[in-house]
């Protein structure tokens, strides 16, 4: 058996920085951040090895490579012309306001295209590979989503998806072997016509026929439902008092996706996957926490499958 591997397909991390009080002291947080950055955070830290395929340029770009450098990753990046993405946001009284952001321009097709073939080859390479989306969809083309999905599973790979708008019909027409969208972004492109718990049930079975074998729908507070190998199920979540709910969903994409790597079972997947989420929204940090948080949570996470629908 070959060693668990994931790629991580991050077209544009950004360089997060935001400014906190404890204690009645400011305190500056810079990272590099982004969904990509989070998912692959949460990878390593259930120890599954990632390698991170990203376009990095300008000013931000330079700041950021050394800072991916530190993060525990195989990292594969293209140049590209304009500056990579930025956040300013201040959490000083408690909740996110975002002070300044920029995205840079478009990649260009040369860009585009490199970045393309640096993905493919350490998708086949790799056991697992995790498609994440950019802040801008502007930033890359959609169809991007699609050919690496494609091309991937056409050569015995394993995708995982964690996008919205185009770029998940995009992922969709590829094909995908799991999917986990909210609840939002199901009634928005139309597989459901409402929030009931029926109406997500039907959005599962029409985001399978949609492209994807497997499918995760989060809904905010309530219970989230899966699609696993053709059965529905609910997942009951441990309580938990929440610091930050950003990032939850993507932490619970990597946990899947550290199970799928190990040739795990897809409901110890989705298991590992909610532990992580949950453990996630107690934090400040994103794609954080530690290994054996989560391995004791999973034990509070309840699958049930619902007979029937």
């Amino acid at each position: 058996m070959s060693t668990p591997s994931a790629m991580v397909f991050a077209p544009a991390p950004q360089l997060t920085v935001t400014i906190e009080r404890f204690s009645e002291t400011d305190e500056l947080h810079v990272h590099p951040g982004g969904q990509g950055i989070w998912q692959a955070r949460m990878l390593r830290l259930l120890e599954v090895p990632v390698t991170l395929c990203a376009a990095l340029g300008g000013e931000v770009g330079t700041v950021l490579e050394p800072a991916l450098a530190g993060e525990d990753l195989t990292l594969r990046l293209v140049k590209r012309e304009s500056t990579s993405g930025w956040y300013v946001h201040d959490r000083r009284e408690g909740q996110r306001e975002e002070v300044a952001a920029g995205h840079g321009h478009p990649l260009t097709r040369h860009e585009v295209d490199e970045l393309y073939g640096l993905a493919l080859a350490e998708g086949l390479r790799a056991r697992v590979t995790v498609l994440s989306g950019t802040p801008d969809q502007t930033t890359v083309p959609a169809d991007l989503y699609r050919r690496l999905s494609a091309d991937i599973r056409a050569n015995g790979g394993r995708v995982v998806a964690d996008l919205s708008g185009e770029q998940v019909r995009a992922a969709l027409e590829g094909g995908l072997f799991f999917l986990k969208v909210s609840h939002e972004e199901a009634l928005e492109d139309g597989h459901a016509k409402g929030e009931s718990r029926e109406e997500m049930v039907r959005a599962l079975h029409s985001l399978r026929d949609a492209g994807a074998e497997n499918v995760v729908i989060s809904r905010a507070a309530d219970p989230a439902l899966a699609l696993l190998d053709g059965d529905v199920y609910e997942i009951g979540l441990p309580k938990l008092e929440a610091a930050e709910t950003r990032g939850a969903g993507d932490s619970m994409t990597a946990g899947v996706a550290s199970v799928l790597a190990k040739d795990g079972d897809l409901v110890d997947a989705v298991r590992t996957g909610a532990a992580a989420g949950a453990l996630n929204v107690t934090r400040h940090g994103l794609g954080t926490g530690r290994a054996e948080a989560i391995a004791e949570l999973i034990g509070h996470v309840r699958l049930d499958r619902l007979d029937g629908v």
